[in-house]
């Protein structure tokens, strides 16, 4: 019999690597087999630690500027979130082989943005300042063409007619919830704004979302595997809270779990960001069961059977 006390953990399905995910990991390592290394990536590839320090160790150099690439042959892959259109261009005109990762459903939400402006449209972004992938969607049109919201007081703040042609697009990976906000704000200020013909938040992002709402009212405590930079990650620990969970936490690797936290508890929620593998939510539960006796039980909110090709250029047999 076992001295530990018992803890019912709840594991979200889905959880960890989306197809965009997948997609982006597959392109370096493919181009690595390909053309061998090193290969140059613009920006972490995906936002995950340990997927970026698995992929330096077989060859890949990240940087964050084209500059840092050298002029040698050597590939440089754009990572998953997108890159302004400046990036590619000026790719072209080193000629550079540029090979693009971007997450299929982030290159709808640019060629949403280029087609609402290519008919006079102004166009709204709703998403977080500064992030990666909302600086790759504003740099697809000519600066000014794209304002960004982040809330609805932005909304309020808006210079716009109410007969003005407007449509607005979103960053792929807000919470469900607080787009909502936004997207009433702007339907209420502008009831003639075009709205996307799908929603832009992409599937993964809202599954992982709904899973952690179905778990978070009736659990302790609630952990997130993802790094801090990802968006996706960072919003499944605001969903966790939002639904009941004050106890939630976002944990890189099992080393940064904070156990104060979980003193007292007998059940935990467990998923993991798009950009996280499933291999650090087995180290994490590995960390629990030292501690716990632990009860298991996964909890299925939806199936996912997405995938996407890769790029033309690594099409076809590879060595």
């Amino acid at each position: 019999m076992s001295d530990k006390p018992k803890l019912n953990v709840y594991l979200c399905a889905p959880r960890g690597f989306c197809a965009g995910v997948v997609r982006a990991i597959d392109v370096v390592e493919q181009a690595l087999r390909k053309f061998g290394a090193p290969i140059y990536v613009r920006h972490e590839i995906v936002h995950n630690r340990y997927v970026v320090e698995g992929l330096k160790r077989k060859g890949a150099v990240f940087v964050e500027d084209l500059d840092e690439v050298p002029n040698d042959g050597a590939p440089v892959v754009f990572s998953a979130h997108g890159v302004p259109k400046s990036v590619p261009d000026e790719a072209a005109r080193r000629k550079l082989l540029a090979i693009d990762a971007t997450c299929p459903l982030v290159t709808k939400v640019h060629r949403e943005a280029e087609l609402h402006f290519r008919r006079g449209r102004k166009v709204v972004l709703v998403g977080h300042r500064g992030h990666i992938e909302v600086v790759g969607t504003m740099g697809q049109l000519p600066e000014g063409a794209v304002v960004l919201v982040e809330k609805p007081d932005d909304v309020a703040a808006l210079p716009f007619s109410s007969d003005e042609p407007l449509a607005f697009v979103t960053q792929t990976t807000l919470s469900v919830d607080d787009m909502a906000e936004v997207v009433t704000a702007l339907r209420e200020k502008y009831p003639q704004i075009i709205e996307p013909h799908r929603q832009d938040i992409c599937y993964a992002t809202t599954n992982r979302q709904q899973a952690v709402k179905e778990i978070a009212a009736k659990v302790d405590a609630f952990i997130v595997v993802g790094s801090p930079n990802s968006s996706n990650s960072q919003r499944l620990r605001e969903v966790a809270e939002r639904n009941g969970c004050r106890r939630s936490q976002l944990v890189p690797r099992a080393s940064d779990i904070d156990w104060s936290l979980l003193e007292g508890i007998a059940s935990v929620g467990v998923t993991a960001g798009a950009s996280a593998p499933e291999v650090l939510v087995e180290e994490i539960l590995d960390a629990l069961a030292e501690q716990f006796e632990l009860i298991l039980e996964t909890v299925t909110t939806a199936t996912e059977d997405v995938s996407f090709p890769l790029p033309r250029e690594l099409r076809g047999r590879v060595a």
